[in-house]
């Protein structure tokens, strides 16, 4: 599990997510995670199927797989 707690009091996390294959995938699953409350960033990447969020507080996790589920792809987990 990778969360990082930053000076400015922002987390970060990485998650892996199944499917995602271009580059209109990885706006997909970034569009939908970066409306989650508290989300300051974003940055999902096909090739290692690797999504990075910044935010004010650890997000439930539930709520990060639901917007995968939304955008069409699979949560696998924490990376």
């Amino acid at each position: 599990m990778t969360v990082r707690t930053d000076t400015q009091g922002s987390v970060t996390a990485v998650y892996k997510v199944s499917g995602m294959s271009c580059g209109h995938c990885e706006g997909a699953v970034s569009g939908e995670i970066s409306e989650l409350p508290g989300v300051a960033s974003v940055k999902a990447v096909a090739t290692s199927g690797e999504v990075t969020v910044v935010s004010a507080a650890p997000l439930d996790e539930e709520a990060v797989r639901a917007a995968v589920d939304e955008a069409g792809f699979e949560l696998v987990g924490r990376a």
